[in-house]
């Protein structure tokens, strides 16, 4: 470990002690989950019990949990695993929801990247008497604002309509209550990265009634629904991680308070800068910081150099930068600027007084730098 303060949990949680543990028992059981000996019982075993610690966390039935390779294969085989639908996803969706199903149709937001429920409406009402049948996907918080959507008010119009709910929990997991008898969901992608657990795991929760075509076909694996053989260390280390996220629920309103003070602290020193989001609710741990003239990936280098893990607001491809879609379709009038601070179970009060003082110093040298410029 090196002495950086990590506040980027939303891209990544560092792997938590009860993950590693569980990750390096399960990796002394030699058997394949598939095989009937001791050994490949034993494989099963670990499998099964962290289908259970999970339909437990979602309040969903631990024989429809699909493990994935993580949250983008979970919603590639949500919105391409139906057949014959047509798609509705809200304008900021994840990009793994959006490129998965370029065709599908965007629901708009509002200033505060809230999906506009009355364009949802009439959107579902048309599909509904034109005959089609239809999948909304809309996730429960958003990745780079923190939003929380009101899925559980998309899951009663859908249901009105005929229509079936996909959400992509994969940031509120650890963080809000993910039940999906509550949302009114039929599927929900979540991810154990997020939550202190290992890359490379996810899964993918189906209602009864959800039939699936197989995106990765062979072994009959995962009650068909997903070929290959499982991958046990990484499941045991996502069965640990959530027992963690559960049991530290509680936790958030003390995050809640640090992400709040860090804002407060920031918004008085900066009366230009703008929270993306801060007029609904929003997740206890994300803040989504724009400082307008100051590009977010020259932020988050400045940061870094002096020892701050944060996130630009733009999503990064291949090295390119990419201007935030989520922010475009806020209004946002220079989403370039946007900054990313996302804290976890193991952030700090010291985490915070170390950011506001680098970010308060990086403002300051480049107002002053400005300023020589103009003279």
């Amino acid at each position: 470990m090196t002495d950086q303060v990590y506040l980027d949990y939303n891209a990544s949680a560092p792997l938590c002690e009860d993950a590693k543990q569980a990750m390096i028992a399960a990796m002394d059981v030699a058997g394949n989950p598939s095989s009937v000996h001791a050994s490949g019982r034993a494989a099963r075993k670990i499998v099964d019990h962290a289908r259970r610690t999970i339909a437990d966390l979602l309040g969903g039935d631990s024989e429809r949990i699909i493990f994935t390779s993580g949250g983008t294969e979970a919603n590639n085989l949500a919105l391409n695993g139906l057949e014959d639908v047509t798609v509705f996803t809200s304008a900021v969706e994840h990009p793994s929801v959006i490129e998965a199903r370029p065709d599908a149709k965007r629901i708009p937001v509002d200033e505060n990247g809230v999906i506009d429920l009355n364009a949802l409406e009439a959107i579902l009402k048309d599909a509904s008497g034109a005959g089609q049948k239809v999948l909304v996907s809309v996730m429960l918080a958003n990745n780079e604002t923190g939003v929380i959507q009101p899925v559980a008010k998309v899951g009663l119009l859908a249901r009105q309509y005929g229509a079936k709910v996909h959400c992509d929990a994969v940031q509120a997991l650890g963080r809000l209550p993910v039940d999906m008898g509550r949302l009114l969901v039929d599927m929900v992608s979540i991810s154990a990265h997020k939550i202190g657990g290992p890359k490379g795991i996810g899964a993918l929760a189906i209602a009864p009634g959800v039939m699936l075509v197989p995106q990765i076909r062979g072994g009959g694996q995962e009650k068909y629904r997903r070929g290959g053989t499982e991958n046990v260390v990484g499941i045991a280390g996502f069965d640990a991680a959530a027992k963690r996220a559960e049991a530290n629920m509680a936790r958030m309103a003390d995050i809640a308070q640090m992400r709040d003070r860090l804002e407060t602290e920031l918004a008085s020193e900066a009366p230009e800068l703008l929270i993306a989001g801060e007029g609904t609710e929003r997740l206890s741990n994300t803040s989504c910081l724009i400082l307008p003239g100051m590009p977010g990936e020259t932020q988050v280098m400045a940061m870094d150099l002096a020892g701050v893990a944060i996130s630009s607001g733009s999503a990064c491809s291949s090295g390119k930068v990419r201007e935030s879609h989520v922010l475009r379709e806020m209004g946002v009038t220079e989403p370039g600027s946007a900054i990313r601070v996302s804290l976890g179970l193991d952030s700090t009060n010291e985490d915070i007084d170390t950011f506001i003082r680098v970010w308060s110093r990086m403002r300051g040298n480049a107002a002053r730098k400005k300023a020589r410029h103009a003279a």
